[in-house]
């Protein structure tokens, strides 16, 4: 009988799993919901494209933006990015077991950041209240009513902005590196997809360099992008493996 750990060595797709249990359905899931991501991800870009959203201005500018559609709103306080996120906990679930053989520690506090970083992201964008606020903005038949919804949403343009965002960035920047020091340790997937991970991480701190950071971090995207093809494509792979 071949022992596993010369199983794993001969055919890399074993790491994958190895354990006894049947993972297909997660890998499936897993990896149609990393191709979802990137088709929001495009969506996202045209959106950004057609109608850039006011992403320095404040609340009267947002409210504007959400009247003029409400559809374009939304995609520029980024709502799509709010299903996007979750759908990346399902991604990150199927990588931590595919991966979690060659380091269950690396594995496992990737998983954790991640799922926390995702919650920090969805609590960052009130996209639905902001449409909310801007309808009731535009109803708003006296200056008092109307000082008060501004009030409103200026907070919600400071949650845009603040802490949530900023801790479910840094989060997400360092489960990408603990993810693919993860993948560099297995054979499941191809070093390519690990180093687009790590340099998508890297260009994410470009977005703290002042003036030209968030061209920069343009350049994370573009790496993520293709990392969740590759990933999409082979989660796809071992969820029709026997």
């Amino acid at each position: 009988m071949v022992p596993e750990r010369e199983l794993t060595q001969m055919n890399p797709s074993a790491e994958a799993q190895s354990g006894g249990s049947s993972w297909n359905g997660l890998y499936k899931t897993g990896g149609a919901s990393a191709l979802l991501m990137v088709a929001i991800t495009l969506t996202q870009f045209v959106s950004f494209a057609v109608a850039p959203p006011p992403l320095n201005g404040g609340a009267a500018d947002w409210f504007a933006f959400f009247q003029q559609s409400a559809v374009l709103g939304l995609l520029g306080f980024e709502a799509s990015l709010v299903v996007y996120t979750l759908l990346s906990v399902l991604v990150s679930l199927a990588l931590f077991v595919a991966l979690r053989p060659a380091s269950q520690s690396l594995a496992a506090l990737f998983l954790v950041l991640s799922v926390v970083g995702s919650m920090a992201f969805v609590a960052a964008r009130p996209a639905l209240e902001m449409l909310s606020l801007s309808q009731q903005y535009a109803a708003a038949t006296t200056e008092a009513q109307r000082a008060v919804t501004l009030a409103a949403g200026e907070a919600m343009v400071a949650i845009f902005h603040g802490t949530a965002f900023q801790v479910s960035y840094i989060l997400g920047s360092i489960a990408g590196f603990l993810i693919g020091a993860t993948m560099l340790r297995s054979r499941v997937f191809s070093r390519a997809t690990a180093y687009l991970r790590i340099g998508s991480s890297v260009f994410d701190f470009g977005i703290f360099i002042p003036g030209i950071g968030l061209y920069i971090s343009l350049f994370s995207v573009l790496f993520l992008l293709a990392f969740n093809i590759l990933v999409g494509r082979r989660l796809l792979q071992l969820g029709r493996e026997p």
